[in-house]
This record gives C-alpha cells, structure tokens and sequence, in this order.
C-alpha cells in the first residue's frame, strides 16, 4: 500500500514522506536549492547582445560535419556545467538538472553551439548575416530580425491531434547570442509540472520579436496557446512574427522530395545525416514508457532527436535567408531538376526577388526540364506579358508532350490561343487545335474519364470553330 502511495505522491510532484523537513541534512539540501534558484533566475534575466561580437574562428578548421551529441561534449562546444542535483543521477547523466521558477519545477537540459559550429552544408555563424533576408516573410514589418530577435521552437507532445488532452512533455527552445546557439530543453516528469515549464517560456517571450518553427503556425504554437490557458497563463503574449519553415519548403521541394518531414528535407536539402535517431513518431511511446518505468536513460534519444530539430531549424533559416540574398550556387548547391527551379523561381518571385527568381528561370530550357515544367514557366510568362519567351517554352513543350506514352496537348492548345487572338493567324491556329485534338484521342483515358470527355469535346468544338474561321478568311480572299 506504501508503495503505491509513494508513486502516487511522484506522479503528482510530491516528494516521499521519509524526506523530513525537519532534518538539518534536508534544510541544508533546501537552502543549497534556494540559492541555486536564485542562479538560475538571474540566468534568465541575462540577454547578450550581438553587437560587436566576433566570431570564433577554428584553430584547424572544424570537420565537415560535426554531430550533435548529448550532453553539448562534442569539441568545440562550450558546456555548459551540469551538476548533480535534487533531479538525481540518472538525469545528470543525460546533461539535465532540476529547474525551478515561481511556478514550480520542472527539467532543464541547456546547451551552446558554437558560431563555428557546421551541420551539414551550413555553418551557425552564417545566421548572423543570413537572418535579415527573412524578412521577406513578413514585408509588412520595417525592422528586419536581427540574430538575437528569433526564438526557435520545437515540441514533443503525447499526441498528434490539437485538442485538450495533447500536452507538450518535452519543449525545444533556441536562440542565438553572441557566444554560440543557445539550445533550452525542457520536460515534465508529470503532469504538475507543466507549469513551471510553459511559465519559462512565457518569461521568456518578451525578449523576441519573430519566432522560428516547422509547421508550428498550425501545431506546435496553437498548442502551447491552448496549454498556456489551460495553466492560467499567458494572458499577455506579444504578438511575434511566425516564421514557419515547413510552407517555403512545401513551395520548393513538394514535387522533387518523397516527404517535406524535417528530417527527410535535412538530408535531401541540407546536407545533415542523423545517426541512430529516434523518430519523432516514437516520442510520446518512449514517454509512457520512462511514467512507467522511471528511468531516465529511456528518454536519451528523444532529448538528441529534439536537439538535432533545434539545430535543423536553423540551419533551414540559414538556408532561405542565403537563398534570398541571391546566394544559390555559392553559399549551396544550386538547383539541378526543372521542377525545383521551377517552383524556386516562382517562390523567390513571391518573396520579392524578381531578378534572383529570373536567374532561376533562365536555367529551365538549358535543364532538359520536362513538358510540365516548361508549361508552367510558359504560363507564368503568360501571366507577366512576357509572350516572346512563352511562345517558345510552348514550342518546346510541344514537341516533348507529344512524344510522351501520356501526351500532354496543354501547350498545343496555348498556341493555338496565341496565334488565334495575338498573331491573328487563323491557320496555324487551326493546325495546333488539331494536333491537340489527335492527341487528346490517342489518350488511353480519353473515353473512360468523365473530365477528359470534356477536354475532349472542347477541342472538337475549338478546332470546328477555327474551321469556319479559316474558311470565311478564304471565302474572303476570294472574293477580294
């Protein structure tokens, strides 16, 4: 019965009843606490500041890649100290301690990257410069984010879903500052925890104007809201700046990648290759399993799994922001298929870089790219006037769609509207209907597929009507 009791008390952040109050040994453990609260608060009211902070250069150069490791123990890093304290043994082991604020207690894992620091094709300190290109995201906003204004933010939680029963049991923050990448890792043990976390980032928010995630606009930051509530908290939130990574990286690579998942973009992308990770679909199995068992070792991989997200979202900063600045080709390799140079033009366009986006485009014809891709370029020209290049991305597109075991008769039926309406040539109008009408019924779906019908009959009922028009032009002719 006691020992059930005893996990109960655990559960809700009790401590066991052997630990007497009234022992000299545990006044002297509550001061030490007390005063090592203290440290931490006046931790958390520190800010560095960027200017002027000069960057750490490697004696030797760093390798090309070095990993993130548990415990911020790899060379180069500066670790921050790590004792062992009221969270026990088997968390000092992992890098953790005991943190406590005027909400409660909860588990801190803290670690600095250096500037120096690469990961995959990108180096930390290339945030420095990078970070003002990103905001383009926001051109309503006049002040661009400087390196210290970005808060990244990644969660675990117990579920996938958005409702109430969701809890966040591990929270990723990262911010730069002038010594490296501050890296923050926060977990509950139990549910009464939850406060102490949520109100240290609470605290925290107010020192940043934008806020960095990967598809936190619609899960991760709609979450902490309805938990922030749920607590009491955050009745005052400033209004930050979302820059959520995963829609720029649905526009680039949702065509030429499998999956637009962090960890797939980090390698396809990125140049970052994880080592026996954990994947994050795993993370809430192996959080029941440390409630159930209360071991700390079991939670080892979700900590490294969500430090290397932590590390990814930067280093995706750093990619868009030296993407922006017209850096494609220098600072990382430039795009090679027609279709992610396609959709990096287009992006780029959007994001109000119209000559890094034309830089982009010139490269599609030269590329081999496919009839779809020359299509799309076409109408985009289509769309901003440029008719003298549409017309012979049409022609390209053309001749490799009717090539194809699929035809594709799209940019058939593009030209025979330009020279229709544009060039008033009704006869070369009338041989590209009817070139796009024998494909579309050599189509293999044509007759089973009601949209293809359609399709169909709208080039018969084109091709009928350029037919009457290129005869009243020759009954004309005649007469003249």
């Amino acid at each position: 019965m006691s020992s059930l009791r005893d996990r109960m008390n655990r559960l809700r952040g009790v401590k066991a009843a052997e630990e007497s109050e009234d022992s000299p040994m545990a006044e002297a453990q509550a001061a030490e606490a007390e005063a090592e609260r203290d440290r931490l608060a006046s931790e958390r009211s520190e800010e560095s500041a960027f200017a002027g902070a000069a960057e750490p250069e490697s004696p030797a150069d760093a390798p090309a890649e070095q990993p993130v490791r548990s415990g911020a123990t790899w060379q180069g890093a500066a670790e921050l100290t790590v004792q062992e304290d009221e969270a026990g043994p088997g968390w000092a082991k992992l890098g953790v301690r005991l943190h406590a604020n005027g909400s409660g207690e909860c588990l801190e894992r803290r670690l600095l990257l250096p500037l120096n620091h690469r990961s995959g094709h990108h180096r930390l300190k290339e945030w420095i410069d990078a970070c003002a290109r990103l905001s383009a995201f926001h051109p309503e906003e006049q002040a661009a984010p400087s390196p210290g204004d970005v808060l990244f933010l990644d969660l675990e939680t117990t579920g996938l879903g958005g409702g109430a029963g969701n809890v966040a049991f591990m929270m990723g923050l990262g911010y730069f500052e002038a010594e490296g990448y501050v890296v923050r890792q926060f977990l509950i043990r139990h549910p009464a925890e939850e406060r102490a976390m949520l109100a240290e980032l609470e605290a925290l928010l107010p020192r940043f104007r934008w806020l960095a995630t990967y598809n936190g606009r619609s899960f991760d930051w709609p979450l902490v809201q309805t938990r922030l509530i749920l607590n009491g908290l955050g009745r005052s939130l400033p209004e930050l700046l979302h820059l959520d990574f995963l829609h720029p990286s649905r526009s680039l690579w949702k065509n030429t990648l499998a999956s637009c998942r962090l960890s797939h973009v980090e390698e396809e992308r990125l140049g970052i290759f994880r080592q026996d990770d954990v994947p994050g679909s795993m993370a809430p199995t192996l959080y029941f399993r440390y409630l159930a068992e209360e071991d700390p070792s079991v939670l080892e991989g979700v900590f490294r799994h969500n430090e290397q997200d932590m590390v990814t979202l930067a280093c995706l900063g750093i990619r868009f922001g030296r993407l922006l600045a017209g850096e494609a080709g220098s600072a990382f390799p430039m795009p090679d298929a027609g279709e992610e140079l396609l959709r990096t033009g287009l992006w780029l366009e959007r994001m109000g870089e119209p000559r890094e986006a034309e830089r982009m485009y010139g490269r599609i014809a030269a590329s081999g790219a496919a009839p779809d891709v020359l299509h799309g370029l076409a109408m985009r020209d289509k769309k901003a006037g440029n008719w003298e290049r549409a017309v012979v991305l049409w022609q390209l597109a053309a001749a490799r769609g009717a090539d194809r075991a699929l035809p594709d008769w799209r940019s058939h039926v593009e030209l025979a509207m330009y020279f229709e309406h544009r060039a008033k040539d009704s006869l070369a109008a009338l041989e590209l209907a009817e070139e796009a009408l024998g494909l579309a019924s050599a189509h293999p779906l044509q007759r089973r597929d009601a949209r293809r019908r359609a399709e169909l009959e709208e080039l018969r009922r084109r091709r009928d009507r350029l037919l009457r028009k290129a005869g009243a032009a020759s009954d004309r002719e005649a007469e003249a």
